[in-house]
């Protein structure tokens, strides 16, 4: 069995906050022993709240910052001790798309030289050449030649997300860190680029680790999901069962907020209590039991362990014990239906 493309142990990353000259400042843990692994040509999603340590983790996984503690091994390589020549040459084959497709796309620069730039910072081919590799990479999105020397504010949100998807693939990476990138899109414009994400997954091979609120959006694309919670994953595994039988009080309530055109008979809805805690430092036991219908006094006092349960890991002492409260998960964006004009 060949290795993981992406191999992350006990991934931290603490920042310090309220520092001075006199003043130590407060530990904030947006990454705390975080663990999962990712095959090359797989979907990886991310899903949690805001302020859960989604896109710290694509800091790190994309090599902006180096982590506190802990391993990550890419294509066999541990990225948190690599020296920078090691780096260097990792980079270009981890890519990133981001949620803003406007925000992301220099509006002084045409398409074209958008997307010659990465090619011309990695020194590749010559300008005949990047032009060319621009124009071959504009049709696979389903643009048209007539757009390479165009500017983003002369597209719809819908088309510059296909340019910062097409961007991405110029370097051929082997990996895709794809932060929220259809939550500034309407709904039809949304299964257009979920639809695109897949296609050149197809065609190029490579893996995504999909970052996302939207769990219906999750559901469609990803093959494995992690689901995080103040810097910690508490529920992993396969995405048809995590959605089937989900273990975590917090995965359920999650899947019970997702709206549905379809409520099932027996489908119990779940609230969660009051709001998320602060990120700064946390006493012992687990951190959403002040949210949790089924803590008990042992939540307070132990902090869960992740275990096995059937195929999926999860963080919960009770997970053995909670009621079957969501039948299945029925929500989101339908994929490969007509996808009319390009947008």
């Amino acid at each position: 069995m060949s290795s993981p493309l992406l191999e992350v142990r006990d991934l931290a990353r603490h920042y310090r906050v309220g520092a001075g000259y006199f003043a130590k400042g407060t530990l904030v843990r947006a990454l705390d022993g975080v663990s999962f692994s990712l095959d090359a040509g797989r979907t990886l999603g991310v899903v949690g709240e805001s302020g859960c340590g989604k896109s710290t983790l694509a800091r790190q996984v994309t090599m902006i910052e180096t982590p506190t503690s802990g391993s990550l091994m890419f294509d066999g390589r541990d990225v948190a001790r690599a020296e920078k020549g090691t780096l260097r040459m990792l980079r270009p084959q981890v890519q990133m798309v981001f949620q803003n497709p406007y925000a992301s796309l220099d509006p002084r620069r045409t398409i074209g030289a958008i997307l010659a730039e990465p090619l011309a910072i990695q020194r590749r081919g010559n300008a005949r050449d990047r032009r060319d590799a621009a124009l071959a990479m504009l049709a696979r999105v389903g643009l048209r030649a007539e757009h390479y020397r165009r500017y983003p504010h002369m597209f719809s949100g819908g088309q510059r997300q296909r340019i910062a998807v097409a961007r991405a693939l110029m370097l051929a990476p082997r990996l895709i860190v794809a932060d929220e990138p259809i939550a500034a899109l309407d709904v039809s414009t949304q299964a257009q680029v979920l639809n695109l994400l897949l296609d050149m997954q197809k065609a190029f091979g490579v893996a995504y680790l999909f970052i996302a609120h939207d769990l219906a959006v999750v559901r469609r694309i990803a093959s494995d999901v992690l689901v995080m919670y103040l810097g910690k994953a508490v529920e992993q595994g396969p995405a048809r069962s995590v959605f089937a039988q989900p273990r975590h009080p917090y995965t359920r309530a999650l899947l019970a907020s997702t709206p549905s055109l379809r409520r099932r008979r027996g489908q119990v809805a779940i609230a969660m209590r009051g709001e998320a805690p602060s990120a700064l430092p946390r006493t012992a036991g687990c951190s959403f039991r002040s949210r949790c219908a089924h803590a008990i006094g042992r939540c307070a006092t132990e902090t869960p362990p992740m275990h096995s349960v059937d195929d999926v890991r999860v963080a919960c002492h009770r997970a053995y014990e909670l009621p079957d409260t969501i039948d299945s998960f029925d929500a989101g964006v339908p994929l490969r239906h007509d996808r009319g004009p390009t947008s």
